[in-house]
Protein backbone atom coordinates (compact mmCIF):
# COMPACT_ATOMS: atom_id res chain seq x y z
CA UNK A 1 0.00 0.00 0.00
CA UNK A 2 1.53 3.31 -1.03
CA UNK A 3 -0.76 5.70 0.84
CA UNK A 4 -2.11 4.42 4.18
CA UNK A 5 -3.83 7.72 5.06
CA UNK A 6 -5.83 7.70 1.81
CA UNK A 7 -6.80 4.08 2.56
CA UNK A 8 -7.91 5.13 6.07
CA UNK A 9 -10.09 7.95 4.69
CA UNK A 10 -11.52 5.73 1.94
CA UNK A 11 -12.52 3.04 4.44
CA UNK A 12 -14.40 5.62 6.53
CA UNK A 13 -16.03 7.15 3.43
CA UNK A 14 -17.13 3.73 2.10
CA UNK A 15 -18.49 2.61 5.48
CA UNK A 16 -20.57 5.78 5.77
CA UNK A 17 -21.91 5.39 2.24
CA UNK A 18 -22.94 1.81 3.04
CA UNK A 19 -24.49 2.91 6.36
CA UNK A 20 -22.22 0.84 8.63
CA UNK A 21 -22.01 1.68 12.31
CA UNK A 22 -18.46 0.37 12.86
CA UNK A 23 -15.46 0.15 10.55
CA UNK A 24 -12.20 -1.72 11.25
CA UNK A 25 -8.96 -0.21 9.97
CA UNK A 26 -5.38 -1.56 10.18
CA UNK A 27 -3.58 0.41 12.87
CA UNK A 28 -0.50 2.61 12.84
CA UNK A 29 0.60 5.42 15.14
CA UNK A 30 -0.33 8.05 12.55
CA UNK A 31 -3.82 6.58 12.07
CA UNK A 32 -4.29 6.42 15.85
CA UNK A 33 -3.47 10.13 16.10
CA UNK A 34 -5.88 11.01 13.27
CA UNK A 35 -8.60 8.92 14.95
CA UNK A 36 -8.16 10.66 18.29
CA UNK A 37 -8.35 14.09 16.56
CA UNK A 38 -11.58 13.07 14.79
CA UNK A 39 -13.01 11.93 18.14
CA UNK A 40 -11.96 15.12 19.95
CA UNK A 41 -13.56 17.25 17.22
CA UNK A 42 -16.84 15.26 17.40
CA UNK A 43 -16.76 13.58 13.99
CA UNK A 44 -16.87 10.00 15.31
CA UNK A 45 -18.71 8.40 18.25
CA UNK A 46 -16.09 6.08 19.73
CA UNK A 47 -12.92 4.26 18.84
CA UNK A 48 -10.99 1.31 20.19
CA UNK A 49 -7.45 0.13 19.54
CA UNK A 50 -6.85 -3.62 19.55
CA UNK A 51 -3.32 -5.03 19.45
CA UNK A 52 -4.01 -8.45 17.99
CA UNK A 53 -1.57 -9.87 15.48
CA UNK A 54 1.34 -7.94 13.99
CA UNK A 55 -0.31 -4.62 13.34
CA UNK A 56 -3.50 -4.38 15.35
CA UNK A 57 -6.71 -2.64 14.30
CA UNK A 58 -8.67 0.50 15.01
CA UNK A 59 -12.42 0.00 15.41
CA UNK A 60 -14.20 3.29 14.69
CA UNK A 61 -17.88 3.81 15.58
CA UNK A 62 -19.26 6.25 13.02
CA UNK A 63 -21.57 9.08 14.02
CA UNK A 64 -24.88 9.82 12.26
CA UNK A 65 -27.39 12.64 12.69
CA UNK A 66 -30.34 11.13 14.62
CA UNK A 67 -33.06 13.05 12.77
CA UNK A 68 -31.88 12.74 9.16
CA UNK A 69 -29.77 9.55 9.48
CA UNK A 70 -27.01 11.24 7.46
CA UNK A 71 -23.35 10.89 8.46
CA UNK A 72 -21.78 13.69 10.52
CA UNK A 73 -18.74 13.66 8.22
CA UNK A 74 -20.00 15.17 4.98
CA UNK A 75 -16.70 15.18 3.15
CA UNK A 76 -13.15 14.09 3.84
CA UNK A 77 -10.21 14.11 1.51
CA UNK A 78 -6.47 13.90 1.21
CA UNK A 79 -4.45 17.07 0.63
CA UNK A 80 -0.80 15.96 0.65
CA UNK A 81 -0.16 12.85 -1.44
CA UNK A 82 2.96 10.66 -1.69
CA UNK A 83 3.64 12.00 -5.19
CA UNK A 84 3.05 15.64 -4.26
CA UNK A 85 3.57 16.75 -0.68
CA UNK A 86 1.88 19.99 0.43
CA UNK A 87 3.43 22.07 3.19
CA UNK A 88 2.30 25.37 4.68
CA UNK A 89 3.55 27.88 7.21
CA UNK A 90 1.33 28.74 10.18
CA UNK A 91 -0.25 31.72 8.41
CA UNK A 92 -0.68 29.76 5.15
CA UNK A 93 -2.72 26.85 6.55
CA UNK A 94 -6.10 26.88 4.77
CA UNK A 95 -9.38 27.39 6.60
CA UNK A 96 -11.83 24.64 5.69
CA UNK A 97 -15.30 26.14 5.06
CA UNK A 98 -14.29 29.34 6.87
CA UNK A 99 -13.39 27.43 10.05
CA UNK A 100 -16.37 25.06 10.19
CA UNK A 101 -14.26 22.09 9.05
CA UNK A 102 -10.81 20.98 10.12
CA UNK A 103 -7.52 20.41 8.36
CA UNK A 104 -5.20 17.88 10.02
CA UNK A 105 -1.60 19.06 9.98
CA UNK A 106 1.55 17.05 10.73
CA UNK A 107 3.86 19.43 12.58
CA UNK A 108 7.11 19.13 14.49
CA UNK A 109 4.98 19.08 17.67
CA UNK A 110 2.84 16.18 16.42
CA UNK A 111 -0.49 15.95 14.62
CA UNK A 112 -2.95 18.76 15.28
CA UNK A 113 -5.84 20.63 13.73
CA UNK A 114 -5.37 23.78 11.69
CA UNK A 115 -6.67 25.94 14.55
CA UNK A 116 -4.18 24.49 17.03
CA UNK A 117 -1.32 24.90 14.54
CA UNK A 118 -2.18 28.57 14.00
CA UNK A 119 -2.46 29.10 17.76
CA UNK A 120 0.96 27.52 18.39
CA UNK A 121 2.38 29.25 15.29
CA UNK A 122 3.75 26.09 13.67
CA UNK A 123 3.43 24.94 10.08
CA UNK A 124 3.79 21.49 8.57
CA UNK A 125 2.45 18.99 6.10
CA UNK A 126 -1.27 19.29 5.30
CA UNK A 127 -2.53 15.71 5.58
CA UNK A 128 -6.31 15.86 5.07
CA UNK A 129 -9.49 17.89 5.56
CA UNK A 130 -12.77 16.91 7.20
CA UNK A 131 -16.16 18.63 7.33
Amino acid sequence: MTDPIADYLTRIRNAQTAGHKIVSIPASNLKKSITSILYDQGYIKKYRFTDEGKQGTIDVALKYDPSTKKPVIQKLGRISKPGLRKYAKADGIPRIINGLGICIVSTSKGLMTDKQARKENVGGELLCYVY
